[in-house]
């Protein structure tokens, strides 16, 4: 292959990259509910976010874009229709009855919920063994609801997914082996949430587009010199996404075990306006070219936006600890995942004047711009 043909193959692969970071930019956050079953009182209380009731019901009957209480009082009949349809618990002698107890609203990190406890009557007086959701799924793919289970043996955390829609309540494992359990869901849902993340990503890309620009040459050039600065490079990378994670990590502990907490609205408005600011410095580096710093200080405001959809779940449960464990390194793979899919195509890019003087500048201005509409989106909500 010529050095021209070379060149052409660089160039069309980094247009290719280059067209699919903005597709990105239109991605949306997972929708979360949360299950709480207690086997020792025989009751089940599921909270439902009213955003997301709003998607598979006509909860706004006036349409004026608001829900009034009056309005989600007279949905009630059709949200607890839907519950039923939606959330099944058995055991060996067959369907489980939902007899409900109390409804009304609760309120969690992200905004108001509809939330409903019932009373779980099982065949033949026995304990349910099995619990199986299907809401949601089919709008939202990356919805989740996240489950806690309390029995005669303490408390432990599932997650049900499109994959997973039915959980065993039954707990035969040893101690050893539901914490190992425990630990790879939650790992899983570490990857998964860093990935669907659009504004960690946005961050994380802001943080390695610096390290993708050409550097003055100091040195005699020579054959291996591009692969030891390649290498260099993606080393203090990878420092720099560790210094994010060991930062969110401490405030993702803090929020999620209840010692500091910080309203959500204020968060995610803060999260959204540093992704604003690490842009800027890119081109105006008021807070100093100490890209690891930059990245550690910001970090520890992510780590309450992470807590945001772990801590509703974990705190108070005895195996929060093993879970936040799982869930920081599931963060931490999937930046290391990220950094090592990106970088070496935007590192190849990086040979052509026209990425540096073009579309560095354009990507900084998209991330930039995409950031202050977050910011004044979610400081409406303060």
């Amino acid at each position: 292959m010529t050095p021209n043909c070379c060149r052409r193959l660089s160039a069309g692969l980094c247009l290719l990259v280059l067209l699919t970071l903005p597709l990105t930019a239109w991605a949306h956050k997972a929708s979360d509910s949360f299950i709480y079953l207690d086997q020792n009182q025989s009751q089940l209380r599921i909270d439902l976010a009213l955003r997301d009731l709003a998607l598979l019901l006509p909860l706004d009957s006036n349409g004026d874009g608001q829900l009034s209480g009056a309005e989600v009082r007279n949905s009630r009949g059709a949200i607890t229709g839907l519950v039923d349809q939606g959330v099944a618990v058995s055991n060996a002698s067959g369907p489980c009855q939902l007899i409900g107890m109390r409804w009304g609203l609760s309120r969690h990190s992200d905004g108001p919920y509809a939330a409903a406890r019932y009373r779980v009557a099982c065949p033949d007086e026995l304990s349910p063994s099995s619990l199986e959701y299907q809401l949601l799924f089919e709008r939202d793919p990356l919805h989740r609801s996240l489950v806690s289970i309390t029995d005669a043996q303490g408390e432990r955390l599932d997650v049900l997914a499109p994959d997973k829609r039915r959980i065993s309540l039954d707990n035969p494992g040893s101690a050893v082996g539901n914490t190992l359990q425990l630990f790879g869901t939650f790992l899983y849902e570490g990857v998964l949430h860093l990935l669907i993340g659009l504004d960690h990503i946005l961050f994380l890309l802001v943080l390695i587009l610096p390290a993708t620009l050409p550097r003055k040459q100091s040195q005699r050039p020579s054959p291996t010199r591009p692969i030891r600065d390649f290498r260099l490079r993606l080393l203090e990378l990878a420092g720099i996404v560790t210094a994010f994670t060991v930062a969110h990590s401490i405030t993702l502990a803090l929020a999620a075990l209840d010692i500091v907490t910080l309203p959500i609205a204020w968060v995610e408005t803060v999260i959204a306006l540093s992704i604003a600011v690490a842009a800027l410095n890119v081109f105006w580096p008021v807070l100093g070219r100490k890209t690891w710093k930059l990245a550690f200080g910001f970090g520890l405001i992510h780590g309450f936006g992470f807590a945001s959809v772990l801590g509703e779940l974990t705190s108070g449960v005895s195996q929060t600890v093993v879970a936040l464990a799982g869930f920081n390194l599931g963060v931490e793979l999937g930046q290391l995942a990220l950094l090592g899919l990106v970088f070496p195509a935007l590192y190849l890019c990086g040979q052509f004047r026209l990425y540096e003087r073009a579309a560095v500048p354009a990507m900084l201005l998209m991330v930039g711009s995409l950031s202050l509409y977050w910011v004044a989106e979610r400081a409406t909500a303060i």
